[in-house]
């Protein structure tokens, strides 16, 4: 009976030294963004508000902004209502004669600020968009570009390569008015004219301003 202890104890022993030796569980990562200036841009397909689902691989051979969107973000509200997201999108398509297509991005989670599909309906009609509004809920598409803030914006080249990253404009108050020296611009319609002239964008990438992403996790 003590030698059974004995042997017992010891391979209990022996068991509590392996688990203490053994690697801790290596923690989760983050997605590494994808996302990069000459680079083909990341291929999603996301559900706009009416649940048909959109390709941006359909869209090849055209000019496409991809814009992080969350309606109850203070910097997109000013961004569409005083700032230079006001007609914007549809200036962009109405000039690019169907060679130019805009779509926001929610990559908000469910029940963060702005993710709700009613939310996203209401903005759509208080600012009259005419470009579809996507939804991301898990953030793989927002965390694939790196998007970080809303609005985030990107320009993706008629060949599917990135052309484009950052704010839309160098007036981080979202309003117009805090432009250095008071010239304004607007980053994302440089690029567009730039890709439309076949030509190097000249401002490929700038910080971006506005609220964090409400990622799910």
């Amino acid at each position: 009976m003590r030698t059974t202890l004995f042997v017992s104890l010891a391979l209990l022993s022996s068991v509590s030294a392996a688990l203490a030796e053994a690697p801790a569980a290596p923690k989760q990562m983050e997605p590494v963004p994808t996302a990069e200036i000459g680079k083909l841009a990341p291929d999603f397909t996301l559900p706009d508000l009416d649940g048909k689902q959109v390709k941006l691989s359909a869209f090849k051979g055209k000019t496409v902004v991809l814009e992080w969107f969350n309606p109850g973000c203070p910097f997109v509200k000013k961004s569409h209502s005083v700032g230079s997201l006001v007609e914007t999108a549809k200036k962009a398509v109405t000039a690019g004669k169907g060679n130019v297509v805009w779509l926001a991005i929610n990559s908000g989670g469910a029940g963060k600020q702005g993710a709700a599909l009613e939310d996203n309906k209401v903005a759509v009609k208080t600012w009259s968009l005419a470009h579809p509004v996507l939804r991301d809920e898990a953030g793989t598409v927002g965390k694939a570009y790196g998007a970080t803030n809303t609005p985030h914006m990107f320009v993706i080249d008629p060949a599917g390569k990135l052309a484009y990253m950052g704010a839309i404009d160098n007036s981080p108050d979202a309003e117009r008015k805090s432009a250095p020296d008071g010239k304004l611009i607007n980053y994302v319609e440089s690029a567009i004219a730039d890709v439309a002239a076949k030509r190097p964008v000249k401002i490929a990438t700038s910080k971006a301003y506005g609220c964090s992403v409400k990622y799910a996790n």
